[in-house]
């Protein structure tokens, strides 16, 4: 039997939500017994978001098979079961690069190429792709807004797609309806014009969410009805949650949005259980403390450069059920303020994330010795451990001018340096270890304390490593390297021994994080704070100490 397929389109502006609407209509779908697949259509032209800056693009996320994807594939790993690879994610860039491909080849044999029927062609292919892996389901996001000229192709392709295929489809348009606080009035005109854009197209919507503050009125709701040319059952808001964005699914399935897919795809549906989701939700709304984490990163005006590190901090304290609040600081700041304490102090434990350059990297060298001399929780991801390793050499190691070649080419301690393989490389994308790679892990560690097994599998990101030359005298002075690359040298973790907590991490293991199975590492990374907070609570208030 062949999928069925959802199109979920955007209109009037960017960052409604599409991805986490697309994933919480995935894990409705789950919850009524379908396997689905998930595919995000990007209209820009580069290859893989791979060499954007953050501050253009939020978080790179990657797939175990080392595809370098858009952050919204996150979104579809948080909240599904739906397999990611490369298949889920495709750009213009790459649809283009393909069809160029089989021209130069001689595969249209003569013909000329266009966008129709060609361009066309091969993002239906892809699409085709996708729900090879016996889903019944396949989800298909297309980014950016309708009535972009980067857009098109896509939206061709799938009335193209639908046309061929009329009762397999169905297209949910999301879109935003404003509240005018001036005029006190909820407006509808925007939906209006941005679903008549998409009549234009010859895509005509089956279901439209309405992103909007408030839950809209009976009235509203007729008459997006009337001027969008759908049943008013077809109209249902999706406001702004209050406490969390994994309120979202269960406001949907509220409003009977599985059922009403189920029906239009003549799907089966088996009745839903939310109990582990409910319950989860209730931990969020009645926490029984609080932690407090400081990130310390370069990217942190960009709210969703560091989105993975974020959620799964959140899904680690919905498990130690304690509030978590996180404050950001810019890590080429802190020198500006003269004293490391003065510029981040207050937070119970802090996160150093990935990144890329030399900016702010100072700053965080700082606070890792911050961490390690004032016994305070340190957890460094990607860069973060090689900042550990850095600031371990040289005030530990008393290699003073220690550093990685990533920053200083000519430093005469190159701590971290780039792969041997990697010397020879010119173009920057997707030239990094990427990836799944497995790591053998130390029994006595706090690793091995958190994954409770030998061998584990994490995803990659990264061109630098740990120097082993150096490595007998870290572990003289107290390091103990305890994850390494499975039946080789690389070193994937590394603790400080004399540290009640402080880890750092060559992979990215916010990738592998759900709010309701949070990643081992952050799980205890936040208990130990949470244990620690406890601790310090009934220290401020007992009697006998207080009085000292």
């Amino acid at each position: 039997m062949s999928p069925k397929y959802i199109f979920i389109t955007g209109g009037v502006v960017s960052s409604l939500g599409k991805g986490l609407t697309s994933a919480s209509i995935g894990l409705l779908l789950e919850r009524c017994g379908h396997k689905i697949a998930m595919l995000k259509l990007d209209p820009y032209l580069n290859v893989d978001p791979g060499t954007m800056s953050p501050f253009q693009h939020g978080e790179v996320y990657v797939t175990d098979d080392g595809a370098e994807t858009d952050l919204d594939l996150g979104h579809y790993y948080r909240y599904t079961d739906s397999p990611l690879s490369r298949a889920s994610n495709v750009t213009s860039g790459q649809i283009y690069e393909t069809v160029l491909k089989k021209e130069r080849r001689g595969d249209y044999l003569g013909k000329t190429v266009q966008v129709i029927p060609h361009i066309t062609n091969e993002i239906k292919a892809r699409i085709l792709a996708c729900g090879k892996e016996d889903a019944d389901v396949v989800l298909v996001e297309i980014g950016g807004t309708v009535g972009d000229i980067e857009s098109l192709p896509f939206l061709e392709a799938i009335r193209q797609f639908r046309y061929e295929r009329k009762a397999d489809c169905i297209n949910i348009h999301l879109t935003y309806v404003p509240y005018l606080k001036a005029a006190g009035e909820v407006k509808t005109k925007p939906t209006q014009h941005s679903v008549q854009v998409l009549r234009e197209i010859g895509i005509i919507p089956d279901v439209i969410l309405c992103r909007c503050e408030e839950s809209l009125s009976k009235e509203i709701k007729e008459k997006i009805s009337l001027f969008c040319n759908v049943p008013e059952e077809s109209v249902i808001d999706e406001k702004d949650v209050e406490e969390s964005i994994y309120e979202v699914p269960l406001d949907l399935h509220n409003q009977g949005l599985d059922a009403m897919i189920c029906k239009m795809l003549n799907l089966s549906m088996k009745t839903a259980d939310f109990t582990d989701w409910k319950e989860m939700l209730y931990k969020v709304t009645h926490p029984k403390g609080k932690v407090v984490v400081g990130i310390v990163g370069k990217y942190l005006d960009h709210q969703d450069a560091y989105k993975s590190v974020f959620e799964a901090l959140h899904h680690a304290a919905i498990h130690a059920n304690v509030e978590l609040e996180i404050r950001k600081f810019e890590s080429d700041r802190i020198i500006e303020n003269g004293s490391v304490e003065k510029a981040i102090q207050g937070c119970d434990g802090y996160v150093v994330p990935g990144g890329f350059g030399e900016r702010g990297w100072e700053g965080k060298v700082l606070t890792a010795k911050y961490c390690r001399e004032n016994k305070i929780p340190y957890f460094g991801l990607c860069l973060g451990m090689q900042i550990l390793l850095i600031e371990f050499a040289r005030n530990v190691l008393g290699l003073k001018e220690a550093n990685s070649t990533e920053v200083n080419l000519n430093t005469p301690h190159p701590i971290i340096s780039l792969l041997s393989e990697q010397k020879k490389v010119e173009n920057l994308g997707g030239t990094m270890r990427l990836g799944a790679y497995l790591c053998d892990l130390d029994p006595t560690s706090l690793a091995y304390k958190a994954y409770e097994q030998n061998i584990i599998s994490e995803r990659h990101r990264h061109r630098y490593e740990f120097n082993n030359a150096y490595k007998k005298a870290f572990e003289e002075k107290g390091m103990l390297f305890s994850g390494n690359l499975h039946k080789g040298s690389l070193c994937e973790i590394s603790e400080v021994r004399e540290h009640p907590w402080m880890l750092g991490v060559q992979f990215h293991p916010e990738f592998k994080s759900k709010p309701l199975n949070p990643h081992p590492l952050f799980r205890d990374f936040i208990a130990y704070l949470a244990g620690l907070h406890q601790h310090k609570e009934s220290w401020e208030k007992s009697p006998q100490l207080t009085s000292v």
